[in-house]
């Protein structure tokens, strides 16, 4: 979608719930259609930059209506292409229509012409777990800034950005401001990355990919010696800290909708429960018996709790670790309420919980329905902060506890974006909740720069995109 392509191949995009079910075809953008579309947007880049912010603005608005207007076939998109349960995609719907009227306020509210620039065409690489709502964002906030934008949407999940794209050009995004490429990472997107007529750059994904892309986008300067930035939002070793003091029940139903709903595919969800051993024994007991009334499978089926991981790398990379933690001798426990032969015509992953000896025994986010389990004595909470401080990630953090100086501790003491108090640790929200973690450097923020300013922020990765948040 956006200025003319070439004959790439057809793709199928699969429903992950089952394979049988080809939800749509997309073709593939060659590496002549990113040289053309770079180009293009070079050419439509001075009708954006010049399009007053207001109006920049009411085209978010309408697309932000239209977008509304669409929320059935959209839902049933993410449904069937991205295996979202109806309860998730029609929250991921509200989200996207949250960040385009979010960021058409920031542009009529904050942007001038007079003050403001762009910074050119800025690449926007989504992920598959938040299809709509993450692609809408990024998108959102480089277009409101008055940047022509090239989207590369995941692999797996295509079909919902074509859509979210249609209904923006439909809104009144002039041919060659907004341009769909599908593809591979380590060709669609290394080429739009790569290329030095790119001023900005936007990514969602893994820390791993966020630091390729760092190093690729490092040292190269625009053509007033300003580094490119790059916004960069990465995963997280997510903990939850659960003291003596805690209500077990309230503890139970938090821990189980922050770790398996989305079968555990949000950026925020918990990876790792942190008992203390006073209490441990009654939370698991209740935290099993509250698994085992999960309904696992097809989420076209209203009953359905947990629907697939999103594909089969990913199903088989989440089955190694859970192998390797048997091989360990580690406690495992899977359970839920499913057909087998359902299970077998998807990517399926059973809810599963881990009993570790340590924190540090976790090298590495496990993104499912995976949920790791560490026990701690109360005189060890400073150590055990101190591993999660160490553990490299820092995007959300939850507490449990009765005890007003230990809300205190943990709150003045870890590093992390969001820490929430007695509740679950995702969902959120656009412009109420920065969804942000901690990193060793600053992040380039800005899709705009003003003109006054001489000194930019250095471009580098993060935990988080900026100013809004996600439900994630």
């Amino acid at each position: 979608l956006g200025c003319p392509a070439g004959a790439g191949s057809l793709t199928a995009a699969l429903n992950p719930s089952d394979s049988r079910d080809v939800v749509g075809h997309v073709q593939e953008a060659s590496l002549q259609d990113v040289d053309n579309a770079i180009q293009c947007a070079l050419s439509a880049g001075p009708i954006w930059q010049a399009t007053p912010p207001a109006e920049r603005a009411a085209i978010l608005e309408r697309a932000a209506d239209l977008m509304e207007a669409e929320i059935q076939p959209l839902m049933g998109l993410l449904v069937r292409e991205a295996g979202k349960t109806f309860a998730n995609a029609i929250a991921e719907v509200r989200e996207a229509v949250d960040f385009l009227r979010y960021y058409a306020v920031q542009a009529r509210n904050d942007f001038t012409n007079d003050s403001h620039r762009p910074l050119g065409p800025v690449v926007c690489i989504s992920p598959w777990n938040f299809p709509l709502a993450i692609f809408s964002g990024q998108v959102a906030a480089a277009l409101a800034a008055g940047n022509p934008v090239l989207a590369k949407p995941a692999e797996q999940t295509p079909l919902i950005a074509a859509q979210a794209v249609r209904l923006l050009l439909e809104a009144g995004i002039p041919e060659g401001v907004l341009q769909l490429l599908p593809g591979r990472g380590e060709t669609v997107g290394a080429g739009l990355v790569g290329d030095e007529r790119v001023k900005g750059v936007m990514f969602t994904g893994s820390t791993e990919v966020a630091r390729l892309l760092q190093r690729n986008v490092a040292g190269r300067l625009d053509s007033q010696g300003r580094p490119i930035p790059l916004i960069a939002e990465t995963g997280g070793q997510n903990a939850m800290i659960v003291d003596s003091s805690a209500l077990t029940e309230q503890v139970v139903i938090d821990v189980v909708s922050s770790a398996f709903d989305s079968a555990g595919q949000r950026c925020s969800a918990l990876r790792v429960l942190c008992l203390q051993e006073d209490s441990a024994d009654r939370v698991i007991e209740m935290l099993k018996g509250a698994m085992a009334e999960n309904r696992l499978g097809n989420p076209e089926r209203l009953s359905v709790d947990i629907g697939p991981v999103i594909d089969a790398e990913a199903k088989a990379g989440i089955e190694k670790h859970i192998q390797a933690m048997r091989d360990k001798g580690r406690t495992v426990y899977q359970v839920a309420i499913a057909d087998s032969a359902e299970l077998k015509r998807g990517t399926y992953v059973m809810p599963t919980l881990i009993e570790l000896e340590s924190f540090d025994e976790l090298q590495r986010e496990i993104f499912g329905p995976v949920l790791h389990v560490v026990r701690y004595k109360r005189k060890e909470l400073d150590q055990l902060l101190a591993q999660i401080n160490a553990s490299g990630y820092g995007l959300t953090l939850g507490v449990h506890t009765r005890i007003d100086e230990t809300i205190a501790k943990v709150v003045d003491t870890v590093n992390a974006g969001n820490v929430y108090v007695n509740r679950n640790i995702v969902g959120a929200v656009v412009c109420r909740a920065v969804h942000a973690g901690e990193c060793p450097a600053q992040t380039a923020r800005r899709c705009a720069r003003k003109t006054s300013r001489r000194r930019p922020a250095d471009a580098s990765t993060a935990g988080g995109t900026g100013t809004a948040g996600h439900r994630l």
